[in-house]
């Protein structure tokens, strides 16, 4: 356990460290945000820096590297967080050079990820720890669904980065909930740990699941640097780069402890801001009328006069109790 605090501690000092260069560095570049014209609310936000997400990138791959043996699902976690995180960069890097809010055309993005996950849902289908394997979350059982795990792990990752990418539209909001549902991924890659060597499973096999944990708990240390500069009012924002970056990651870990479904419970965040976009796109073209004020939800929420610090405080909230009440019951599972 001494590792994961070790790793969270170095991924804080280290994140604190390259800030200052990282704001620099963005400040050259003019990385100021382009608001749209319909969040009308958030127009003070104008050009406030983005990029941000740079911050935990580089702090989380950095640091976390010294902290582990025998990492093959740790390192492909990373990897896979920087192949999003760069996805998101050139997004972002467009918008600024384009000077609007328009960077990757939306089918370019979806390629990037689609070829992300392709490659993801094929080394686990073909990955002997892995395979069509997917855990019912509460419970020890586990179902196996062959190939089809592959449609299936790219639909997920598709999911979830999108999804994540959506709740980042306030202060503190995706990063928050983020940190939370990372920092119980680490616990419950602990759990399976300690699981798995009492089991008598080989040493190699267990100490997956501890690089799992220590990689969940040094990103967790470099976001909460970056919650520091983006907590309301926001002097940075994540952009794409940190979005899909984070998106990229937490889809990698849950589908790596098999707990795909479980993220449906942990993430009810992401859940009720993806649907509330579907549902709001879907009802529009059939009726022209909306269901909500402005989707996803937090704008609804917004609209309705709830201030934007008070919307990040619940979700943050309902977020921590779902997650702390997740992390009791596979304690009690054991």
């Amino acid at each position: 356990m001494l590792n994961n605090l070790y790793s969270l501690l170095s991924c804080f000092v280290l994140a604190l460290a390259i800030s200052p260069m990282v704001f620099w560095i963005l400040r050259k570049m003019k990385a100021g945000q382009n608001i749209l014209e319909y969040v009308d609310n958030h127009k003070s936000k104008q050009g406030t820096l983005s990029m941000g997400g740079l911050i935990f990138i580089f702090a989380s791959i950095l640091s976390v590297v010294f902290f582990q043996n025998d990492r093959m699902l740790a390192n492909l976690t990373l990897i896979i967080f920087a192949s999003y995180g760069l996805l998101g960069f050139l997004d972002d890097f467009l918008k600024i050079k384009l000077k609007h809010n328009e960077g990757l055309k939306p089918y370019q993005k979806i390629i990037g990820q689609v070829g992300i996950a392709i490659i993801i849902a094929l080394f686990i289908y073909n990955f002997g720890m892995l395979g069509g394997n997917i855990n019912i979350p509460y419970t020890n059982i586990s179902i196996n669904i062959s190939w089809w795990i592959i449609p299936v792990v790219i639909v997920f990752f598709l999911a979830v980065t999108n999804s994540v990418n959506l709740t980042d539209g306030l202060d503190g909001l995706a990063g928050s909930v983020s940190l939370i549902i990372i920092l119980t991924l680490g616990v419950l890659s602990y759990i399976k740990y300690t699981a798995t060597l009492s089991s008598g499973v080989l040493e190699t096999l267990s100490n997956e699941y501890l690089n799992l944990a220590i990689v969940c708990f040094g990103l967790s240390g470099a976001i909460l640097v970056f919650l520091l500069f983006n907590c309301y009012p926001a002097t940075i924002f994540m952009g794409d780069t940190g979005s899909l970056a984070l998106g990229g990651f937490i889809a990698s870990v849950t589908a790596f402890l098999q707990e795909y479904l479980l993220l449906i419970v942990i993430g009810v965040a992401y859940v009720i801001t993806a649907l509330s976009s579907i549902l709001q796109v879907a009802y529009y073209k059939m009726t022209k009328k909306r269901i909500f004020l402005m989707a996803p939800f937090h704008h609804h929420l917004e609209r309705l006069g709830l201030k934007e610090s008070k919307i990040v405080g619940i979700y943050t909230i309902i977020t921590l109790l779902i997650c702390m009440s997740t992390i009791i019951l596979y304690i009690i599972k054991m």
